[in-house]
């Protein structure tokens, strides 16, 4: 499609220019909103296996360095509690939050003990739905997202996950296992590995249909300049001009019919049809906390904090990250501060591609209509027909239209990767070698 790979340029070329990291001395995130409930994020960045594609901060798992690491994430969080924090919601991502049982489990605990924590969410691989886990996340995580991306065998051993996270077989039975344990369960999986067919597709589309999990994330397959070397290396070259017949499948098996056994609940999360509907505010609640909370601080090495229009990056080495919490300091190294056209293509893309925009929520929040303000967004988006509805009222989307904010969202997630990128760049010494020095790892 020329509208996509016009698309892809474009939103490469703004997020070059917009989501540049610059050093930042701050010695805290800033302070909250009087009032104001949040989401936490915590970052876990160890992992028994570094996938070849995945730009998020993440080191080989070592006992001697994690457990150091997790007393100083919880002095961390005790830090933003002092600055004021009303915490409702906690999400857990990586690496694997789950790969020190004992150090989660003590951090979940001191979180419930200083704030009213309504639910956390976490991620986890496949590895991990099996006792003594289930029995220990029981009442502690609500909702767990599980990294299966693929049930394939063969896709599974490219991925270097098959020998540690066992085969698609394997997998599938843990999951149906782990059902009774959690409030909602998502299968976290990706479409368009190169090496993926249509045939293999199909086939995760079926297990993932039958195997009760109440969510599924089918996201496409995005990477960061610094790791798509290695992916291409590992797992061969990027094929985007099919990404589109591939999420047409997805979203048809999927969502599609007339009986359907789930629907969306965003471009590329399903939710089963019959599922008690967890909601926040009336809105259904998804894996994705980007979606529901638009500001929300992170600890951990390598979190990035979205608050007062500013993303804020805290350091990638595990070093300067103990030494910082230490010190009685946060380890923020650079800040990325966004325009007002910035935050209104970011909240056009948000609500997009959780399949509605509001006009009039959008006017109130900046003073403007969506045309005024996003002329030549809009004018692209309907020049491609993407607009099912276009009233006063609200934006809602085509099949077309939901590629393309597709699209626009896999970019949008690229260019995350990229800031990931340029902290990732500071590392010296024995942290760099870690990740860059024998090749392995780019």
């Amino acid at each position: 499609m020329l509208s996509e790979r016009m698309l892809t340029t474009v939103v490469k070329q703004l997020a070059r220019c917009e989501l540049a990291l610059k050093p930042t001395d701050e010695a805290m995130m800033p302070a909250p909103e009087p009032g104001r409930k949040y989401m936490l994020y915590m970052h876990v960045p160890f992992c028994q296996r570094l996938c070849p594609y995945c730009s998020f901060n993440r080191y080989a798992f070592r006992e001697d360095v994690a457990r150091p690491y997790f007393a100083n994430m919880r002095k961390e969080m005790l830090m933003v509690r002092d600055l004021g924090y009303d915490i409702e919601s906690i999400y857990m991502g990586g690496g694997t939050p789950t790969i020190m049982l004992d150090e989660l489990c003590e951090t979940l605990d001191l979180a419930r003990d200083i704030w009213d924590i309504r639910e956390v969410a976490s991620e986890t691989n496949p590895n991990h739905l099996v006792q003594p886990y289930l029995d220990a996340l029981k009442g502690r995580v609500q909702r767990l997202s599980v990294g299966v991306q693929s049930f394939n065998d063969d896709l599974l051993k490219q991925m270097d996950r098959y020998d540690k996270y066992g085969s698609g077989a394997e997998i599938y039975e843990r999951i149906t296992g782990a059902l009774p344990y959690f409030d909602s369960l998502n299968v976290d999986m990706i479409f368009n590995f190169p090496s993926q067919t249509e045939e293999i597709l199909f086939d995760d589309l079926e297990k993932v249909a039958t195997c009760g999990a109440r969510q599924t994330t089918f996201s496409p397959l995005y990477v960061s300049h610094g790791t798509m070397s290695k992916m291409t290396r590992t797992l061969g070259k990027m094929d985007y001009p099919r990404e589109y017949r591939y999420y047409q499948i997805l979203d048809g098996v999927l969502a599609g019919g007339d009986d359907p056994l789930f629907h969306r609940t965003t471009l590329w999360t399903f939710t089963r049809n019959g599922a008690d509907e967890a909601t926040r505010d009336g809105a259904p609640q998804i894996d994705e906390f980007q979606t529901f909370y638009d500001q929300y601080p992170a600890i951990g090495s390598g979190s990035i904090t979205y608050l007062n229009r500013s993303l804020y990056v805290n350091t990638f080495s595990i070093k300067e990250y103990n030494e910082a919490i230490e010190s009685g300091r946060m380890s923020l190294m650079g800040r990325s501060d966004m325009s007002e056209r910035d935050l209104m293509r970011y909240c056009f893309l948000v609500n997009l591609y959780k399949l509605r925009l509001d006009k009039r929520a959008f006017a109130r929040e900046f003073g403007v209509s969506i045309e005024r303000g996003l002329p030549v967004e809009l004018a692209f988006m309907r020049a491609n027909r993407a607009f099912a509805t276009d009233t006063p009222d609200e934006l809602t989307l085509t099949p077309r239209g939901r590629y393309l904010v597709v699209v626009m969202y896999r970019q949008f997630l690229s260019a995350m990767n990229n800031l990931r990128e340029q902290a990732r760049n500071a590392l010296s010494g024995p942290e760099r070698e870690l990740l860059f020095g024998d090749g392995t790892q780019r």
